[in-house]
């Protein structure tokens, strides 16, 4: 009865479970507190859902991961439980107030380097000491309490878009926890905060740099219309600008006096409304009206753009106010009055998506509501996805184009071009461009990108104001040096020129340049930014009229990558191509399918001719919508063989002459594409080869893709799944696991045609096309799902008789394994000859028999004439019979 008895039990759960709502949202890790002063005594994991409401947890698994090792330490299983009224759900220590819902004894949760993964009901059973997987991840936090500690792997399996987060034990006296809050629209961040078990997090916008806009009043009375101002230093006067925003005019300003005092909350009164307008933006600057309305191209302190319907919005006011960032749209009326509080933790400005219709709460701090969004992008009900990869792997922001000595004296159209390898629009948050000189070693110019984003294409324009398009970042003319000097590229929290000396770290991409005729040392800069490298010269004899230097490959800090062409400014460059290596392919592909790949079997093995450089080629790997690019170094091996590692999981292969990344200009050698999930392929030709691999060759172990005839170029035909043999000779079908085939099949007819438009009366026999084995191959591959391709059928004889495909030859097999699935498949196939197609061998039959009557017949006629009758019996009969 034990088992009557358990069932009971469920069932009673599940009856108090159905009061439970089944809300719209998602679960996510809402607060950790794995490191307690003293005894760890009150350690938590907060789970909240963003509907706010109760909701059942059933299906979902906690799984706290060990940083040393990678290995499951606890799972908690949370069927049968379910969230508070608020959404809140605790797992945590026996004396946590208020009282988990899982209880904990002490010190349970470990300190980090570690993790804690929320699972969804469809990631199956956890077992303590299991190894960390991402199949059914809902949300997860690798953390760290102490700088260093290996962790990497955590973190490019639970969350590859961020590094593990480290919770720093003395920025509160007394206890701290790491809480979720919301960044900007959608996107989530954590950060530490004391305590909030049980309860929303505290999540205050850190305090600004200058000033920013905190809450603004929308419609309504004329007197409660307002803009709050957080002041965070003592600065001179400002100007408050509202904007139309279908038309981008200004139509009501506002100066704000100087002050001596810092930290301190300003409203000012300041129609926000404006006459009718479904529209509008308000917009912070330094310095008076009258100064700010005279500079065409002066950029905001802060500003905060809004529309019922962003489709209407002004394009340029946008971009000019909040580049790369999207308007807030209002939900619903602003007639009657609304407000709206600066909510989100972000440590930038100019971002509509921090702000959140609120109550009112002039000159005190802001009253932000839990926002109830999921964080990731992709909302399910029943949890969000899995983190995803970001959009590019593999590369970051490079310098891509410099013109620092443009013709004529006013020098007004030295540019510098950035651009990201993925060729899409690319936040440049937490960059920085420097420009620094040659003689001091010191940056004559820091501009921080933060808060811009590239083009649709990738592309950042700063330069000079005669420069055409019209750069994003505009600088005064003549301001680039000639030379010897550098252009440096850093990704960094902090300004880079903080640093001593030559600014090293952080840095993305460098160009040490000199110009003609001088030959002043560069030794400062070079062994700093490009070591044991010539600084390049931007030769004006080069060309007729202007020219700049530019990237032709896409390895960063390597000087040799430039080339001199004339200037295309956010456009591609004018690069040489170089002949195409003979015989160079892709080889083989690991880690792509099966169920047992980690990203230790990931590989992609190319094959050549020994010792051919692969200087300027590019292998780009997709998966799904990411795409990683590889700059190809080195030269093929003795071997022939050149084996490259990489991160990402796999759906398609492109090998290519381009500038760090593949795409329509590049020229295309090779490619394979095993998917029919869409893919960023848009931009590449259409030669590329694509394949359905079957993976059953294999019967366990891991799976790679494998080219088993060399070396036709971008072919379907030429590939099968194997097993893996990277730096090895592929693993090919052999002979020695051959087995024979006699079929005979009815062919499909083609799309568009029925039965009675095939040719069925041709009685003669005719070879049939080669292309048709490959239609031979998907027909087998349904029948047995056992790793046929055309590849295997090239020892088979196929030809067609009276509309009858009839084959005959020996097909090779990987193993033993695989021939017994083809023996069984062909041994068991229906043929024509035995499936009611009787026509022939009835006839032949038929035949036969009516040849052998004629010839019995015609025998016994040529018999009895060659030997006449007796005619003196034939009378002695009749005188008898008289």
């Amino acid at each position: 009865m034990a088992w009557l008895t358990c069932v009971m039990a469920r069932m009673t759960v599940l009856c108090v479970c159905l009061v439970c709502v089944r809300a719209e949202g998602c679960l996510m890790i809402s607060e950790v507190n794995s490191d307690n002063p003293k005894f760890d005594t009150h350690e938590f994991v907060e789970l909240f859902h963003s509907s706010g409401a109760r909701t059942w947890l059933h299906g979902y698994t906690l799984v706290l991961y060990n940083g040393n090792g990678n290995r499951a330490y606890r799972v908690i299983d949370l069927w049968g439980h379910s969230t508070d009224d608020r959404g809140f759900f605790l797992i945590g220590s026996m004396e946590l107030n208020p009282r988990p819902s899982v209880l904990l004894p002490p010190n349970s949760i470990q300190n980090g380097p570690d993790a804690v993964a929320l699972y969804g009901p469809d990631a199956g059973t956890f077992e303590v000491g299991e190894h960390v997987r991402a199949h059914g991840l809902v949300d997860a936090l690798v953390y760290a309490t102490r700088r260093g500690g290996d962790v990497e792997e955590l973190a490019s399996i639970l969350t590859p878009r961020w590094p593990p987060f480290l919770e720093d034990p003395s920025l509160f006296e007394e206890d701290e926890s790491i809480q979720r809050c919301l960044e900007t629209e959608h996107h989530w961040a954590f950060h530490v905060a004391p305590p909030t078990p049980g309860r929303a997090n505290e999540c205050v916008p850190p305090s600004p740099t200058l000033a920013r806009i905190e809450e603004l009043r929308l419609g309504g009375l004329a007197t409660s219309r307002h803009v709050e101002l957080s002041i965070a230093t003592e600065m001179g006067a400002m100007a408050l600008l509202a904007f139309d925003g279908q038309t981008g005019q200004v139509r009501r300003t506002a100066d704000i006096a100087g002050s001596g005092q810092s930290s301190r909350l300003l409203s000012v009164p300041i129609d926000t409304s404006g006459t009718g307008s479904s529209s509008g933006a308000v917009a912070l600057y330094e310095g008076k009206v009258e100064d700010v309305l005279a500079r065409s191209l002066v950029q905001p302190v802060d500003a905060f753009v809004f529309a019922e319907d962003p489709e209407s919005l002004n394009v340029t006011l946008l971009e000019s106010l909040t580049p790369g960032r999207q308007p807030y749209t209002l939900t619903y009326g602003w007639e009657d009055g609304l407000s709206l509080s600066r909510c989100g933790v972000a440590d930038w400005s100019r971002d509509s998506g921090t702000f959140m219709e609120t109550v009112s709460t002039p000159s005190v701090a802001n009253l932000c509501p839990w926002p109830k969004i999921c964080p990731h992008d992709i909302v399910f009900p029943d949890g969000t996805p899995a983190p995803t990869v970001q959009p590019w792997l593999g590369a970051d922001f490079l310098l891509n184009e410099l013109n620092s000595d443009s013709p004529g004296a006013a020098e007004n159209t030295e540019f510098i071009e950035i651009w990201h390898p993925s060729g899409t629009r690319t936040s440049l948050e937490d960059v920085w461009l420097l420009l620094i000189n040659g003689q001091t070693g010191r940056p004559y110019r820091e501009i921080s990108l933060s808060g811009f984003f590239t083009d649709a294409d990738g592309y950042f324009l700063i330069g000079s104001n005669g420069l055409q398009p019209q750069p994003n970042v505009e600088l005064p003319p003549n301001i680039v040096q000639n030379g010897p000097d550098a252009v440096a590229l850093y990704r960094s929290k902090e300004p880079p020129s903080a640093q001593e000396g030559v600014p090293t770290l952080g840095l993305l991409d460098a160009v040490v340049y000199r110009a003609p005729g001088n030959d002043k040392s560069t030794q400062v800069l070079t062994e700093a930014l490009t070591p044991f490298q010539l600084p390049l010269l931007e030769d004006p004899q080069a060309l007729p009229g202007d020219e700049s230097i530019s990237r032709c490959q896409g390895r960063p800090k390597t000087l040799d990558a430039f080339r001199v062409g004339p200037p295309t400014p956010m456009a591609k460059n004018v690069c040489p191509r170089p002949p195409s290596p003979e015989g160079l392919a892709i080889n083989e592909v690991g880690g792509a399918l099966g169920p047992n790949y980690t990203q230790e079997s990931m590989f992609v093995e190319l094959i050549g001719p020994p010792r051919t450089s692969l200087v300027g080629l590019v292998v780009m790997v997709f998966e799904g919508g990411t795409r990683e690019a590889i700059p190809l170094k080195g030269s093929i091996g003795d071997d022939g063989l050149f084996l490259l590692n990489h991160t990402s999981g796999t759906d398609a292969v492109v090998l290519c002459y381009g500038v760090g990344v593949c795409d329509a200009d590049s020229e295309i050698l090779d490619s394979v594409i095993f998917t029919d999930v869409p893919l960023h392929l848009k931009n590449l030709p259409a030669t590329t080869g694509h394949i359905n691999p079957a993976i059953r060759a294999v019967a366990d172990g891991r799976i790679s893709l494998t080219r088993c005839s060399c070396c036709e170029h971008n072919s379907p035909s030429s590939w099968i799944t194997s097993s893996p043999t990277p730096g090895l000779p592929n693993h090919c079908p052999s002979p020695t696991y051959s087995s024979t085939i006699h079929l005979c099949l009815e062919p499909q007819p083609l799309d568009g045609q029925d039965q009675a438009g095939s040719n069925h009366t041709n009685t003669s026999v005719e070879a049939v096309s080669t292309d048709c084995s490959g239609e031979v191959a998907v027909y087998l591959e349904q029948q047995c799902n056992c790793g046929i391709t055309a590849l295997y059928l090239q020892g088979v004889n196929v030809s067609c008789v009276s509309g009858l495909m009839y084959l005959q030859g020996s097909i090779p097999a990987l193993s033993e394994h695989q021939r017994a699935l083809i023996t069984h498949t062909t041994s068991s196939t229906h043929s024509c000859m035995r499936t009611g197609s009787l026509a022939l061998p009835v006839g032949i039959v038929l035949g036969v028999i009516f040849l052998m009557l004629m010839g019995v017949a015609l025998f016994l006629f040529l018999y009895r004439r060659k030997r006449p009758m007796d005619y003196s019996s034939m009378e002695l009969s009749e005188h008898v019979e008289l």
